[in-house]
C-alpha cells in the first residue's frame, strides 16, 4: 500500500486511543502518523492521501468532545481526494439506540467535502437498536463496543485493517 495514512483520533477515557493505536500497528502506520485531534490543527492531514478518523460516542449519541471543535477545523480544508475511513467506539447495553452515532455524524459532516469514503462494515454479529452509522445496510465504519463485546475487538479491527488494505489498493 503505498498511500499515507494518518490516524486522527478523540478519545476521553482511551479506549478509541486504544483502537486507533492497534489499527496504527497492523496497518504499520507510524506513532509519529497517529494524532489526538486534541493536539492537533485542520492543516495536519494535508500531507496525507487517506485519512482513518476515530470518535467514541458519549451520551445519547453525540460526539466525543474534542471532534466538537475538530471537525470545524476539518471542513475547512481540501479534502477532495483524499481517502476517508472512519472508526468508533460505543456502548451498545447502555444505549442501544445510539450505538457508534458518532462516526454516522462524522460521516454526515464530511459529506460533499469531496472525500471518498472507505472501510464500510456489516453489522453482523452486533447487538444494538439503531445507529446513525447505518447507511444501506452497512456502518460507514468500523464499531467498536469494547465495554461488552471486547472479545471480538481484535478480530473485528483485523476485518476492518483488510477491508481497507483492499480498498486503497
Amino acid at each position: 500500500m503505498d498511500k499515507k495514512i494518518g490516524i486522527f483520533y478523540g478519545s476521553t477515557l482511551g479506549t478509541t486511543e486504544g483502537v486507533a493505536s492497534q489499527i496504527a500497528r497492523k496497518l504499520g502506520v507510524s506513532e509519529a502518523d497517529v494524532h489526538n485531534v486534541a493536539d492537533v490543527q485542520g492543516d495536519a492531514v494535508t500531507p496525507y492521501d487517506c485519512l482513518l478518523l476515530g470518535s467514541s460516542t458519549w451520551g445519547c449519541g453525540d460526539l466525543q468532545d474534542d471532534w466538537l471543535e475538530y471537525i470545524g477545523k476539518l471542513k475547512q480544508e481540501n479534502l477532495g481526494g483524499k481517502y476517508v475511513g472512519l472508526f468508533g467506539c460505543g456502548d451498545s447495553a447502555g444505549y442501544p439506540d445510539s450505538f457508534c452515532d458518532a462516526i454516522g455524524i462524522l460521516y454526515d459532516d464530511l459529506s460533499g467535502s469531496g472525500c471518498t469514503f472507505i472501510g464500510a462494515y456489516q453489522p453482523e454479529g452486533y447487538t444494538f437498536d439503531d445507529s446513525k452509522a447505518l447507511r444501506d445496510g452497512k456502518f460507514v465504519g468500523l464499531a467498536i463496543d469494547d465495554n461488552n463485546e471486547g472479545n471480538l475487538t481484535e478480530e473485528r479491527i483485523d476485518n476492518w485493517v483488510r477491508i481497507l488494505r483492499e480498498e486503497l489498493r
